[in-house]
């Protein structure tokens, strides 16, 4: 079997018997790289001195007996607004071009202490903002199903990767959706995490309230070990949870017979006939593994976009006022005065729809639009978590489609509007800060991926595990490799 097939369990377990070498699996991991990367966009940067040294020092722990973590030899791919010491963070922006790294990320010490190996940082849309990873300043990532198609975003690059069979794991962050919406587009898995289940310390802010890291992975057990090594609290994140985190990788083999599966029949009355059949399909599948169906009212989550664009675009242009061109990123060659640097220094180095969100999100804090705007959308956040917790009342998991619709055409959605639609779906998690998985679920008539989420109440990680290993196990979609990337 070859190396770039294998799961991160078989990766770390062939390690460890001496079937291949730490260094081996590196070389395997560049030499796809530099034969499809060409063609996919995915990585923004390689860590080549970085990843051969740790395979080395990997294979001279080996021979000396000394123990391995948990992901030896792993190969890893980190989405571009995740901190690694030393490495260059863009966040897909011209604005930080040379702003290095001067520490790790919270997630980037978990894995290295448990031996993965970071390979290098992925693309992204500028500073996460997107959902197509068309809004990255340096490259447009291409869809490994079909290359003339977005991987979704913010998080493409990352998926990209991972579908592409180039690394097992990587990371992403999800806001909106940016981590379940290019994992549903791509055929692979998306998690993100219960809001404060893992650290944020070293991810680049978008809207803090809602930002969350999380692993994009080919299969659900990968996703689980990638979540207990990542799933500690860190007394350098605030909004970190206090809690020991249970053991997803058992908790996962529980049945499912007799679970309740929730599904807001009402909020999918405008899915399109092919996604529509796809959905109806799992649920079927559900329903044969035992579980029961109810329908639940999430009616309130038709205005989560809106609300959505109002608290997120509000947190960016807090977050994003540090960019100013004297603390951090590329400063303008033509500022003459200080008044300039701030000005034209934002002006070129922020894209369109970085500018466009900050606008948005100015406007909606400022003293005559707060009430109006800002405080409104906080006050109907609290009615979606509401409504979320009374469905969960009847239910141990919320099943919807992930996405709209599957893969589209890069360049073929010029309507912003159109595009924040992309996230109708995984927004509602975001908000609530509730623990949702993306996972195949089937495809289109010409072979574009669709996708599944489950949902769950927070800190509900184990049913959310549990309930997608059953339905991976009965459909096997995961199995599926893009025919380009064999």
């Amino acid at each position: 079997m070859s190396l770039h097939t294998l799961s991160m369990h078989d990766i770390t377990s062939r390690f460890q018997k001496g079937e291949v070498s730490a260094t081996e699996i590196v070389k395997h991991t560049f030499a796809r790289i530099e034969k499809f990367e060409p063609s996919l966009d995915a990585f923004l940067s390689l860590c080549k001195e970085r990843a051969l040294e740790k395979a080395e020092k990997l294979d001279l722990k080996k021979k000396q007996n000394q123990p391995l973590g948990r992901l030896a030899a792993v190969p890893i791919a980190i989405k571009d607004n995740i901190n690694v010491e030393g490495e260059i963070t863009t966040c897909g922006s011209k604005f930080l071009t040379n702003f290095r790294a001067p520490f790790n990320a919270t997630v980037i010490d978990l894995l290295e202490k448990e031996d993965a190996i970071i390979i290098g940082k992925t693309n992204c849309d500028e500073f996460a903002m997107g959902s197509s990873t068309e809004n990255s300043a340096f490259k447009k990532t291409k869809n490994p199903w079909k290359l003339s198609c977005a991987p979704g975003g913010s998080s493409g690059g990352s998926a990209a990767a991972v579908a592409a069979r180039i690394v097992p794991l990587a990371l992403g962050s999800d806001t909106g959706g940016s981590i379940r919406q290019p994992g549903s587009l791509c055929g692979i898995i998306g998690f993100k995490p219960t809001y404060g289940w893992v650290s944020r310390y070293g991810l680049v802010a978008f809207g803090s309230s809602l930002d969350q890291i999380g692993p994009l992975t080919r299969s659900v057990a990968d996703a689980a070990l990638a979540m207990e090594v990542m799933g500690k609290h860190d007394k350098l994140d605030s909004t970190s949870i206090p809690k020991e985190r249970p053991p997803l990788l058992s908790e996962m083999k529980k049945p499912v017979a007799g679970m309740t599966i929730g599904v807001p029949w009402q909020f999918l009355e405008d899915l399109e006939p092919e996604y529509k059949k796809s959905f109806e399909e799992s649920i079927k599948v559900c329903k044969s593994l035992g579980m029961k169906v109810v329908d639940v009212d999430l009616s309130i989550l038709k205005y989560s976009v809106a609300i959505y664009y109002i608290v997120a675009t509000a947190e960016a242009s807090t977050n994003l006022a540090r960019f100013d061109g004297v603390r951090y990123g590329v400063r303008s060659k033509v500022a003459k005065t200080l008044d300039e640097v701030y000005d034209l220094s934002r002006q070129d180095g922020f894209g369109p729809e970085v500018k466009r969100r900050i606008i948005l999100g100015t406007f909606v804090l400022s003293s005559g639009y707060q009430d109006a705007y800002y405080r409104k959308a906080q006050k109907v956040r609290s009615l979606v978590i509401k409504k979320y917790k009374e469905a969960f009342e009847k239910c141990d998991l919320i099943a919807t489609p992930t996405s709209p619709f599957s893969a589209f055409e890069l360049g073929s959605i010029k309507d912003p509007l159109q595009m924040y639609l992309a996230d109708i779906y995984t927004i509602g998690a975001d908000l609530a800060g509730l623990p949702a998985m993306s996972l195949p679920s089937g495809f289109t008539q010409d072979g574009r991926p669709i996708g599944l989420q489950l949902t769950g109440p927070q800190l509900g990680e184990p049913t959310v595990f549990q309930g997608a290993a059953a339905f991976e196990d009965a459909t096997q979609f995961y199995k599926k490799i893009p025919e380009l990337f064999v």
